[in-house]
Protein backbone atom coordinates (compact mmCIF):
# COMPACT_ATOMS: atom_id res chain seq x y z
CA UNK A 1 0.00 0.00 0.00
CA UNK A 2 1.52 3.59 -0.91
CA UNK A 3 1.09 5.85 2.20
CA UNK A 4 2.46 9.07 2.23
CA UNK A 5 2.48 11.14 5.78
CA UNK A 6 1.94 15.07 5.51
CA UNK A 7 1.47 18.00 7.56
CA UNK A 8 -2.38 19.41 7.49
CA UNK A 9 -1.73 22.74 7.02
CA UNK A 10 -5.78 23.54 7.22
CA UNK A 11 -9.28 22.70 7.71
CA UNK A 12 -11.04 20.80 4.59
CA UNK A 13 -14.11 19.32 4.15
CA UNK A 14 -11.66 15.68 3.52
CA UNK A 15 -10.03 16.29 6.95
CA UNK A 16 -13.59 16.80 8.87
CA UNK A 17 -14.86 13.59 7.08
CA UNK A 18 -11.49 11.73 7.64
CA UNK A 19 -11.63 12.80 11.76
CA UNK A 20 -15.43 11.84 12.04
CA UNK A 21 -14.42 8.56 10.54
CA UNK A 22 -11.54 8.06 12.44
CA UNK A 23 -11.98 9.45 15.93
CA UNK A 24 -14.61 7.35 17.05
CA UNK A 25 -12.00 4.38 16.48
CA UNK A 26 -9.99 6.14 18.97
CA UNK A 27 -12.19 6.95 21.79
CA UNK A 28 -15.69 6.42 21.77
CA UNK A 29 -16.71 9.27 24.27
CA UNK A 30 -14.65 11.90 21.70
CA UNK A 31 -16.98 14.41 20.52
CA UNK A 32 -17.34 15.18 16.55
CA UNK A 33 -14.91 17.61 15.18
CA UNK A 34 -16.05 20.54 13.07
CA UNK A 35 -14.43 22.26 10.51
CA UNK A 36 -13.96 25.11 13.38
CA UNK A 37 -12.41 22.86 15.67
CA UNK A 38 -10.13 21.45 12.99
CA UNK A 39 -9.24 24.44 11.68
CA UNK A 40 -8.02 25.66 15.58
CA UNK A 41 -5.74 22.62 15.43
CA UNK A 42 -4.28 22.99 12.79
CA UNK A 43 -3.79 26.46 12.68
CA UNK A 44 -2.26 26.45 16.16
CA UNK A 45 1.71 26.92 16.71
CA UNK A 46 1.72 24.45 19.38
CA UNK A 47 0.34 21.57 17.57
CA UNK A 48 1.55 19.64 13.99
CA UNK A 49 -1.36 17.63 12.62
CA UNK A 50 -0.22 14.86 10.32
CA UNK A 51 -1.98 12.28 8.25
CA UNK A 52 -1.07 9.87 6.42
CA UNK A 53 -3.16 9.20 2.90
CA UNK A 54 -3.28 7.05 0.05
CA UNK A 55 -4.39 7.88 -3.34
CA UNK A 56 -8.15 7.68 -1.89
CA UNK A 57 -8.01 9.04 1.57
CA UNK A 58 -6.93 9.59 4.90
CA UNK A 59 -6.13 6.25 6.75
CA UNK A 60 -4.61 8.07 9.71
CA UNK A 61 -3.30 11.24 12.28
CA UNK A 62 -1.12 11.84 14.72
CA UNK A 63 -1.10 15.38 16.07
CA UNK A 64 2.36 16.19 18.09
CA UNK A 65 2.53 18.81 20.16
CA UNK A 66 5.40 21.08 21.26
CA UNK A 67 5.91 22.80 24.54
CA UNK A 68 8.29 25.24 25.43
CA UNK A 69 9.11 25.19 28.81
CA UNK A 70 11.67 26.27 31.14
CA UNK A 71 13.52 22.99 30.85
CA UNK A 72 13.92 23.19 27.39
CA UNK A 73 10.96 22.17 24.57
CA UNK A 74 9.06 18.95 25.16
CA UNK A 75 7.22 16.98 22.85
CA UNK A 76 4.22 15.02 22.96
CA UNK A 77 2.46 13.00 20.56
CA UNK A 78 -1.27 12.76 21.01
CA UNK A 79 -4.30 10.99 19.41
CA UNK A 80 -2.66 8.79 17.42
CA UNK A 81 -5.20 6.69 14.90
CA UNK A 82 -5.26 4.63 11.95
CA UNK A 83 -8.61 3.06 10.04
CA UNK A 84 -8.98 -0.03 11.34
CA UNK A 85 -8.85 -1.51 7.60
CA UNK A 86 -5.52 0.05 7.18
CA UNK A 87 -3.60 -1.30 10.73
CA UNK A 88 -0.70 -3.40 10.74
CA UNK A 89 0.35 -1.95 7.55
CA UNK A 90 2.89 0.41 9.13
CA UNK A 91 0.96 3.61 9.07
CA UNK A 92 1.46 4.18 12.56
CA UNK A 93 5.04 3.62 12.56
CA UNK A 94 4.61 5.75 9.22
CA UNK A 95 3.15 9.03 11.61
CA UNK A 96 5.58 8.42 14.43
CA UNK A 97 8.78 8.57 12.35
CA UNK A 98 7.59 11.87 10.77
CA UNK A 99 6.67 13.16 14.24
CA UNK A 100 10.11 12.45 15.70
CA UNK A 101 11.63 13.80 12.76
CA UNK A 102 9.96 17.19 13.41
CA UNK A 103 10.40 17.04 17.17
CA UNK A 104 14.12 16.23 16.24
CA UNK A 105 14.62 18.89 14.36
CA UNK A 106 12.61 21.66 16.13
CA UNK A 107 15.06 20.84 18.84
CA UNK A 108 12.66 19.07 21.43
CA UNK A 109 14.82 17.55 24.40
CA UNK A 110 12.15 13.95 24.46
CA UNK A 111 9.30 13.46 22.91
CA UNK A 112 6.80 11.63 24.96
CA UNK A 113 3.44 9.60 24.44
CA UNK A 114 0.66 8.63 26.46
CA UNK A 115 -1.43 5.10 25.70
CA UNK A 116 -4.07 2.63 27.71
CA UNK A 117 -2.96 -0.29 28.92
CA UNK A 118 -5.87 -1.58 26.45
CA UNK A 119 -4.35 -0.58 23.68
CA UNK A 120 -2.22 -3.02 22.54
CA UNK A 121 -0.92 -2.35 19.31
CA UNK A 122 -0.46 1.42 20.33
CA UNK A 123 1.27 -0.35 23.16
CA UNK A 124 3.52 -2.45 20.96
CA UNK A 125 4.40 0.86 18.59
CA UNK A 126 6.52 1.90 21.81
CA UNK A 127 9.11 -0.74 21.77
CA UNK A 128 9.56 -0.55 17.86
CA UNK A 129 10.25 3.32 18.18
CA UNK A 130 12.73 3.26 21.00
CA UNK A 131 10.00 4.69 23.43
CA UNK A 132 11.04 3.41 27.25
CA UNK A 133 7.87 3.28 29.56
CA UNK A 134 7.63 6.45 32.21
CA UNK A 135 5.93 6.81 34.93
CA UNK A 136 1.91 6.61 35.65
CA UNK A 137 -0.37 9.19 34.86
CA UNK A 138 -4.24 9.41 36.00
CA UNK A 139 -6.55 12.59 34.69
CA UNK A 140 -10.22 13.60 35.54
CA UNK A 141 -10.95 13.03 31.41
CA UNK A 142 -8.92 10.24 30.58
CA UNK A 143 -8.42 6.61 32.24
CA UNK A 144 -4.97 5.56 33.50
CA UNK A 145 -2.40 5.98 30.17
CA UNK A 146 1.32 4.85 30.44
CA UNK A 147 3.42 7.34 29.30
CA UNK A 148 6.28 6.97 27.26
CA UNK A 149 9.19 8.75 26.47
CA UNK A 150 11.94 8.52 23.64
CA UNK A 151 15.37 8.21 24.29
CA UNK A 152 16.58 9.24 21.02
CA UNK A 153 16.04 12.61 21.42
CA UNK A 154 16.30 12.83 25.20
CA UNK A 155 19.57 15.60 25.62
CA UNK A 156 22.47 14.44 27.24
Amino acid sequence: MDVRVEIARQASQELVDAFGRLLPQLSSTADPLGYEAIDRMVTCDATTVLVARTSDEIVGTLTLVLLPLASGLRAHVEDVVVDSVTRCRGVAGLLTQEALQIAREAGARTVDLTSRPDRAAANRLTSVWAFRPGSQRSTASRSTGRIFTNADTQAA
